[in-house]
């Protein structure tokens, strides 16, 4: 006995002898299989109500209606005040605003950036990975930004095809002339640096298109000259050397299936369990039906009997012909296994993919404090795609609208081109969007009311979380609506007073309230 040689490593007990799985690299293991797992996630997805769910899941509450950016620069290293912060962090979220919540930031003039984030997230779920590129139009009246956002599918980032390139199928492809590497789309150095992308006029394979010949154009992930990122790739590595991202159903995709097969099965049984079911007995087992109770006319041509007049259905009743009898199928076996087996699967599902059950199916039916449990650790979740995301995406864009901003005088930050450390210190922010899951909002306030009092966490970022609002825009509309109601007349109060009956209060003729048993003071 040498260590795992017989436990997990043994190759002679009879539990473990045939199971002789092979771990590859990252290019065999992912990239290899990877349009598999595609279409088979994205068939779940799309068909599949748990598949359908666990995705809604992840995009509500990591995305919602978007992550709002909230600039928060190191102004005591930039030699500012706090107050010059707050005026500068306000300026540039309005300048940021402008562009983000207009149609003019996507590529394609669609959506807005909060739908961007949406759909490239979804995107990311559906494929492993999602593709954008920095684009550029010329500016407008109304659009002073040329910034451009084009989101680009993860099918559409593939292997070249042709005489300097490779066949279909191949998962890697290497350059003769730099003797750099192609896997899946993506180009590498010999150091195993990204280099560039390919990217493809339509998916190579898709039947339905109008675009007569495939091309691909070779798009640089960072400039030759200025080293700026010119392309966005949102993925999750979990492996050295992984250039392309897994789906995120990829882990449950034959369990999904299978439920949804047995799902399917307990359907069309409990539908057809619903009728009363009758069939035609004949007597004789060598002739059909029409051969027993005869033709409809004298030549013989026209059947009796039409098929189609005979079949299971809701409320049915159909008239017999003549000399045949039937027969009652009882359809009272009802199956009662069904909750307790799709329940345990659905569990195992939700751990999986880092999903509690609860939250997955939505349903709350435990206790207040398994349920907190439940979203507690869901947060944890989602808190670690946003994350991500954020670095993925949403700060790349900011800080490349923030230069643009910069660059043509609309926002001033000095240093801003002259020192790296200079730009991060002005490009610093926060990402927050409203938090979907509060299951007491008693609770939650009262919680949120103790970590501000114990300085644990901020107002700014408690009021974005709550209601995704400005903590200065909130503070601003409260000091006008105070200022509104101090201002408004007070309404008059009716003098008599009711005590319930004990004594008699009313008022003396000259204007002064008396009690028959004491005066009463309000």
């Amino acid at each position: 006995m040498s260590g795992y040689s017989e436990g997990g490593a043994s190759l002679t007990k009879k539990t473990l002898k045939t199971w002789i799985p092979q771990h590859w690299s990252a290019k065999e293991d992912i990239d290899r299989n990877l349009q598999t797992l595609r279409d088979r996630a994205a068939d779940l997805a799309a068909n599949s109500p748990v598949g359908a769910a666990a995705i809604n899941t992840e995009v509500t509450n990591v995305i919602g209606t978007g992550l709002k950016v909230f600039p928060r620069i190191r102004y005591d290293e930039l030699g500012m005040t706090s107050e010059q912060a707050r005026q500068w962090s306000r300026k540039t979220k309005r300048e940021f605003e402008l562009w983000a919540n207009s149609l003019y930031c996507d590529f394609s003039r669609r959506n807005t950036f909060g739908e961007l984030q949406a759909i490239a997230f979804t995107s990311y779920l559906f494929d492993g990975d999602c593709f954008g590129l920095f684009k550029r139009r010329p500016t407008r009246s109304d659009m002073p930004y040329s910034l451009r956002i084009q989101l680009l599918e993860a099918q559409r980032i593939s292997n070249p095809i042709g005489d300097k390139f490779g066949a279909i199928g191949d998962v890697e492809i290497i350059l003769q002339d730099s003797k750099n590497r192609i896997v899946n789309g993506i180009e590498v150095n010999e150091n195993g640096q990204l280099e560039a992308i390919y990217v493809c006029n339509r998916i190579w394979n898709e039947p339905t298109t109008v675009t007569p010949k495939l091309k691909w154009q070779r798009v640089r992930i960072f400039g030759k000259e200025t080293g700026c990122r010119n392309v966005l790739h949102i993925c999750k590595d979990v492996r050295p050397d992984q250039f392309r991202g897994v789906p995120f159903l990829a882990p449950v995709i034959e369990t999904i299936k299978q439920m949804s097969r047995y799902a399917d099965a307990e359907l069309t049984s409990a539908i057809i369990k619903s009728f009363f079911s009758l069939f035609f007995v004949q007597p004789l087992s060598n002739n059909d039906l029409n051969q027993i109770v005869g033709t409809g006319d004298e030549d013989g041509d026209t059947p009796c009997v039409n098929a189609e007049d005979y079949k299971l259905g809701s409320a049915t009743i159909a008239a017999l012909p003549r000399g045949v009898d039937v027969k009652a199928i009882d359809s009272s076996n009802a199956q009662s296994t069904f909750d307790v087996f799709t329940n345990a699967f659905l569990t195992q599902v939700g751990a999986a993919l880092n999903i509690p059950y609860e939250l997955l199916v939505k349903k709350f039916q435990s206790s207040y404090s398994a349920s907190r449990a439940a979203l507690l650790q869901a947060e944890d979740e989602f808190r670690q795609r946003k994350a991500a995301f954020v670095t993925d995406f949403c700060q790349p864009v900011y800080e490349e609208f923030l230069a643009e901003a910069v660059a043509i005088g609309r926002i001033s930050a000095p240093g801003f081109f002259d020192d790296p450390l200079t730009k991060s210190l002005w490009t610093s922010a926060q990402w927050y969007n409203e938090r979907s899951s509060i299951l007491d909002p008693v609770k939650e306030t009262q919680a949120m009311i103790l970590r501000l009092d114990a300085g644990l966490s901020t107002y700014e970022r408690e009021v974005a979380e709550s209601s995704g609002l400005d903590f200065d825009e909130i503070s601003a509309t409260l000091k006008q609506e105070r200022e509104i109601v101090s201002a408004a007349p007070k309404p008059e109060i009716n003098p008599k007073i009711d005590d319930g009956g004990n004594e008699d209060v009313s008022d003396n003729d000259d204007g002064t309230r008396r009690s028959d048993s004491k005066a009463v003071e309000r």
